[in-house]
Order: C-alpha cells, then sequence, then structure tokens
C-alpha cells in the first residue's frame, strides 16, 4: 500500500511516494526543475498562479511515476502540504478570480494594523493569536476594497491547499488550521471570528465547510485519475500548511519540540499547549495539526490544546537564489557552499541582512530590504558574499529565536529536513554554534510528511504515535561549546539595529 505526498511550495512543487508499512521513500520529483517566478506587479506585491501550481502538480506527478519505482495503482490516499497564508479565490464554477496572493506579499500590512487597532489589541491576541497583520484576511479586505467588482463574484475564499484538494476532488472543504493562519479563527469560541468578518464585511458564506486536518477531504475525481494514472476514488485525506507539516514530518507533535525549515523563507516552529501569543506580533501562534485531536488519534482529548508557534523570516533561500543569480547562475548551489567554506567565518568583516522578500513580522512589520555592508572591492570576493548571506540567515535565525525565548520556547534540540540550505555546512555550522543548538536532521520533505499525513486521514494507521514512531536521524550536529560566533553575531545585530533606528 503506498500513500502520495504533494507538497505545493513557493518555488516548486515536491511529490513524494512512501510505503505505508516500512515509510520508505520510493521516489520523488520536482517540478519545474528551476524555481518557479513570483509575480510581483509593483514593489512589496508577490503573487502566483493556482492554475500554474495545478500544471506543476500533474507534471510532478507524471515525473514521479517515470521513475518506474512503485506502481502507481497502489497507491490508496493523498495528502497535501502548502505555503501557508496565501489568498485563492474562485468562482461559483471552481474559475480561479485572480493570481493568488502569497505569504510573502505586503500590500496588506497597513489594513490588517488598522484592524489591529480598531477590533482592539487585547481582543485580537487574546481570541485570535495574532494581530491580522499581513495575513489572508487583511489580503481579502485589499481585494474587496481595491477589486470590488471581481470581489462580488467571489464563491469561496481558500488557501493554497484548499484549492489544491478542489482540483483533485471537485469539493471544497477547508480546516481549522488553515482558518487559523488566514486570522478567520477565534481560538476562545472555536468558530470563525466574528469582530474578524463584521470589521472587514465579509459574509460568512465565503468560507467552505471545515473538516478536520486527518479526513477525507474528497475522492479523487475519475478524469484526474485517468490524466495521472492513478486509482479514481481513492481519498485525499490530509492538507496542511507547510509548517505545521513540516513538524508532522520531523514527529514534532508536543509541547517543547521544535522543527525548522530553511526553504524560500525560513521558520522556527515549535509547539505549545498553551493559547499563547506575542504581545508585538513578531512571531505568530496558529492551530497545530493536532489540536483539539480526539484522544483515539493521539491527542488527549477532544479540547486539547496544540498550537505551533511560528518564527518566519522571508528572505532565506530566496537571498542564497539572489547571491547565485548574482555569482553566476551557471553554479550549482553545491559550488556555492564550497566556495563560502574557503572564506574564515565573519566573511573577513562583511555583513549581509537577508530582509529583501517584503515585511518582515519579527521587525514588527517593518520592510528594510536587503543590504550588504563593509563591502570593499580590493578585499571581497563573490565567495565572501556567499560567506556573508550564509552567515546573515543564520543570524536572522537567532535574532527570531531569541524572540522566541522571550516568549517561553527554549529548545535544546531542533529537528530538521536535510535539505535546502542545511545542505551547506557553512550555515548549518554558523546556525548551531550561533542558537547553541543541537540539530537532528532527516531523510524528506515537506511532501514526505504530506505522504504520513494522508496515511493518518485515511485511516491506514491508527494514530499519531504508530506513524510517526519510526523516524530516525540520519546526521546530529551539536555545539562545540564555544561562542565564536558570538562576538560575529553581536557586530550583525548593531548592523541590523543601525537600520531598524532610521
Amino acid at each position: 500500500m503506498l500513500l502520495l505526498g504533494i507538497d505545493t511550495g513557493t518555488s516548486s512543487i515536491k511529490v513524494s511516494v512512501v510505503d505505508a508499512v516500512t515509510q520508505r521513500l520510493l521516489a520523488t520529483a520536482q517540478y519545474p526543475e528551476t524555481e518557479a517566478d513570483i509575480i510581483s506587479l509593483q514593489p512589496g506585491w508577490a503573487e502566483q498562479s493556482p492554475d500554474q501550481w495545478w500544471e506543476n502538480i500533474k507534471q510532478a506527478i507524471l515525473k514521479c511515476h517515470a521513475t518506474g519505482l512503485y506502481e502507481p495503482k497502489d497507491i490508496a490516499a493523498i495528502g497535501i502540504a502548502y505555503q501557508m497564508h496565501g489568498l485563492v479565490l474562485v468562482d461559483a464554477n471552481q474559475h480561479v478570480l485572480r493570481n493568488a496572493i502569497i505569504w510573502c506579499d505586503s500590500r496588506a500590512v497597513e489594513t490588517g494594523e488598522a484592524a489591529f487597532q480598531a477590533i482592539g489589541e487585547e481582543h485580537c491576541l487574546s481570541h485570535l493569536l495574532n494581530s491580522p497583520g499581513n495575513f489572508t484576511a487583511a489580503k481579502l479586505a485589499w481585494v474587496k476594497q481595491h477589486e470590488p467588482e471581481l470581489y462580488s463574484r467571489i464563491r469561496y475564499v481558500m488557501l493554497p491547499g484548499d484549492f489544491v484538494s478542489m482540483k483533485l476532488t471537485g469539493e471544497i472543504n477547508t480546516t481549522v488550521e488553515a482558518l487559523s493562519e488566514g486570522i478567520f479563527w477565534d481560538f476562545k469560541t472555536n468558530s470563525l471570528s466574528e469582530e474578524v468578518l463584521n470589521y472587514f464585511g465579509f459574509d460568512k458564506s465565503l468560507f467552505p465547510e471545515i473538516h478536520p486536518v486527518f479526513a477525507p477531504h474528497g475522492y479523487l475525481k475519475a478524469a484526474v485519475a485517468d490524466r495521472l494514472g492513478l486509482r479514481s476514488g481513492i481519498p485525499v485525506a490530509y492538507k496542511s500548511g507547510d509548517q505545521p507539516n513540516n513538524a508532522l514530518s520531523l514527529n514534532v507533535l508536543h509541547p517543547g519540540e521544535v522543527a525548522a525549515t530553511a526553504g524560500t523563507s525560513g521558520v522556527i516552529y515549535g509547539v505549545s499547549d498553551q493559547l499563547a501569543y506575542d504581545k508585538a506580533s513578531r512571531i505568530n501562534t496558529f492551530a497545530h495539526v493536532n489540536h483539539h485531536l480526539p484522544e483515539q488519534m493521539g491527542g488527549e482529548g477532544v479540547h486539547t490544546n496544540r498550537t505551533g508557534i511560528l518564527l518566519c523570516i522571508n528572505g532565506v533561500g530566496i537571498f542564497n537564489k539572489w547571491i547565485r543569480n548574482i555569482a553566476g547562475s551557471n553554479l550549482s548551489y553545491a559550488a556555492l557552499n564550497d566556495a563560502a567554506a574557503g572564506v574564515p567565518e565573519g566573511a573577513e568583516g562583511l555583513i549581509a541582512l537577508p530582509f529583501g522578500n517584503g515585511a518582515e513580522r519579527m521587525l514588527n512589520n517593518r520592510t528594510i530590504g536587503g543590504h550588504l555592508l563593509n563591502l570593499d572591492f580590493n578585499q571581497h570576493t563573490a565567495a565572501h558574499t556567499i560567506r556573508a548571506v550564509q552567515e546573515g540567515i543564520a543570524f536572522a535565525f537567532r535574532y527570531g529565536l531569541d524572540i522566541m525565548r522571550e516568549n517561553g520556547i527554549h529548545p535544546t534540540v531542533v529537528r530538521a529536513g536535510k535539505s535546502n540550505l542545511f545542505l551547506s555546512e557553512v550555515f548549518t555550522d554558523a546556525f548551531v554554534e550561533t542558537n547553541q543548538v543541537e540539530m537532528e536532521f532527516y531523510e524528506g520533505d515537506g511532501s514526505f510528511g504530506a505522504a504520513i499525513g494522508a496515511g493518518i486521514g485515511a485511516g491506514i494507521y491508527p494514530d499519531l504515535a504508530s506513524a510517526s514512531g519510526k523516524r530516525r536521524p540520519i546526521s546530529i550536529t551539536s555545539p562545540s561549546g564555544l561562542s565564536h560566533y558570538e562576538p560575529l553575531y553581536q557586530r550583525w545585530k548593531a548592523a541590523l539595529q543601525e537600520k531598524l533606528d532610521q
């Protein structure tokens, strides 16, 4: 029995096929091969085409089939992971009305801040666990204000995973997790937030029926099954935002456990049993995949809180990609990593601030741009710049993790997939030494987690423990106990503060 996982990322679609019994990764594929574009019609805007996501998903699945490493008809369930906070709008015929406004789009910052003040800071933080900020609700309000004719044709408001599920099954539904990441969910009333809907003037009918994260969200349509070589009627049995899903794949399910990713954006994600929030909303709290999970599925009762406290840095892999294009796009990322390793720690004074991908929540929704500081034309080479970029990203993680420590998250071990920037020894060493935490690395990416989630939702695994208990790290990196990166971090932090004070 096989499971198919789909990860709808910003840069590409990744799919994995996993043996349900052994949890062995049988095959994986990515499409397109090069990073997908982000459409930026104005500074600070970021959009992608949902219809292009769907085309890429089909190509990725067919590419995975082409490996010949499994029988596609043996796939019994499908799971979906997706880039969080995106806004997808469809009409009554399930046609997409406009490009998706994705997670790193900054156009609605002022809209969200006005809502924060009008609804009330205390109410937003205690009920929504966040300010409305630049999340999906504020993006929808922007469309309502600036594109009223289009807004009038909306039948359903969806997150990206809801859209993918719709294309596979023809059915439209959502989850509490998705609504919480969109800042539509009231954690105290366990319902759509009346205050958010009333303030923005959103009708409840725009929001689909709510399903559990681990449950059938629909069944594969015959026409789609024929196109993809799959069996008709198999369930889409799981959908989750990419960070909660990454945590699931790393067996990060209980209070105190922490996961990290370093893809297009960078994330530290810690699990809590509290409805906690940061008073400045620099880090954000959403429903985790096992929030209010029934006891028989691995929870501790119907009302068990399991929240994910998320630190997001927008400019991580995208900064690494940018420097690759500047240094020479013919270079592989492995070649970039090797070049960085040939430069001393601290890049001989060169400092990189990785904040050039929209408003940064941990900087109080400021947009300060990316910066290379202290550049010496006679001393610094492309390799220095690559190292400075990777160290600057690691320092940004430390800055954010210190905020999480202020809010009660004190990890001693962080789990991550051995992928993306964690393939760089320079970045991994800088991360571990700067943060003084041990890192456990695991095989597989978000699409692996989505496949395991599908097995849970389809009832192939009886509970979360049986689904995640087989995971073992493929490597562990521990800090040396020396603080040789600390002065470099303090120098970087002072440069950041100078920019924030301008």
